[in-house]
């Protein structure tokens, strides 16, 4: 079975997140045997962060590390786990709350493809960047 970077690379969707990953040091982390949970941001949904942000946080490789180990959570957890949790703790260290209510929000991001089985844990495919605060 792929890894999570493996899924990534593979899906044009994620060439800014393959990317960002890549200038942050993190391929490695997230090819180890895990487990982990991603809610990886599409394409789209790093084109709706303001002109220039993305080029800015490749400058500063210890803020992009920040903002995207905040996409990660140590553990695999599907949407019916996440569902029952309500709140996760990413490897950042900052909380981030999941709202199953109605659809399958991640803090200020919607879900558009759930449950995605890697070897070394779990992928979600989420519309926004989730920020931290």
């Amino acid at each position: 079975m792929p890894t999570i970077v493996d899924i990534a690379v593979s899906n044009p969707s994620f060439s800014t997140l393959v990317t960002a990953v890549s200038a942050a040091g993190l391929v490695e982390t997230l090819q180890s045997p895990g487990p982990f949970t991603v809610f990886a941001p599409t394409d789209e949904a790093f084109a709706k962060l303001p002109p220039g942000t993305i080029q800015t946080l490749v400058q500063n490789i210890p803020q992009l590390s920040r903002i995207l180990t905040f996409h990660v959570v140590a553990g695999k957890y599907t949407k019916a786990d996440l569902a029952k949790l309500g709140t996760v703790t990413s490897i950042e260290g900052s909380p981030i709350k999941i709202d199953c209510s109605d659809g399958f929000e991640v803090k200020n991001a919607t879900v558009v493809a759930a449950d995605i089985e890697a070897d070394n844990g779990i992928i979600h495919v989420i519309d926004t960047v989730i920020l931290m605060g």
